[in-house]
């Protein structure tokens, strides 16, 4: 018998001062079972981070979501996609290889990947010659010890407050925060 997804709802309140958006997320996030708090709070973390775009590029009216992730490789991690169905952000998070990336490229206006695992620095001079033809594509570097600390805010029902200033993201519950400021490799 299969393992299930695990099911986590968050209550997003992300005040993005670089891009004037403020809005309140009420997302459901489904882990996969071979999935980490980890590597689920940095998709979360992405999210907030390019949640203004819901507004800059689809002046409102598109969908932000979480996608099907490690249960399907050829969806998002998270996407922004527009009324006419046109995806115009996608997100992946982790150390994925070239081709999925460069497939992403093809079917969204932009692609952002977070990296944020120790091991980051050797998969990225690995493959960044692959990479640094496609234009569509941003490489981004979230500290491991940044993500790590994402992970000890997982719980099953969050509310959480995201603050986003200078291009830093600082997540916190009203207990504990973290502060990101994600490095961008390409």
């Amino acid at each position: 018998m299969a393992l299930k997804s695990t099911i986590f709802k968050a209550n997003l309140q992300i005040a993005d001062i670089d891009h004037g958006y403020y809005a309140d997320h009420a997302l459901t996030l489904a882990r996969h079972p071979s999935e980490t708090d980890e590597r689920m709070m940095v998709r979360l973390a992405a999210l907030a981070l390019n949640a203004y775009q819901l507004q800059s590029v689809c002046n409102g009216d598109g969908t932000l979501a979480f996608g099907a992730g490690l249960s399907d490789p050829d969806d998002p991690d998270v996407s922004l996609t527009d009324f006419t169905g046109l995806k115009r952000l996608w997100i992946e998070v982790g150390q994925p290889e070239d081709k999925p990336i460069s497939k992403a490229c093809n079917k969204a206006d932009a692609v952002l990947l977070y990296c944020f695992a120790h091991s980051a620095e050797i998969w990225w001079k690995g493959i960044e010659t692959k990479l640094t033809r496609l234009d569509r594509l941003q490489v981004w570097r979230i500290p491991a010890e940044r993500s790590q600390a994402l992970a000890k805010l997982a719980q099953r029902s969050m509310q959480l407050q995201a603050t986003i200033q200078e291009g830093a993201l600082m997540l916190g519950d009203g207990v504990h925060s973290v502060d990101i400021e994600p490095v961008r490799w390409k």
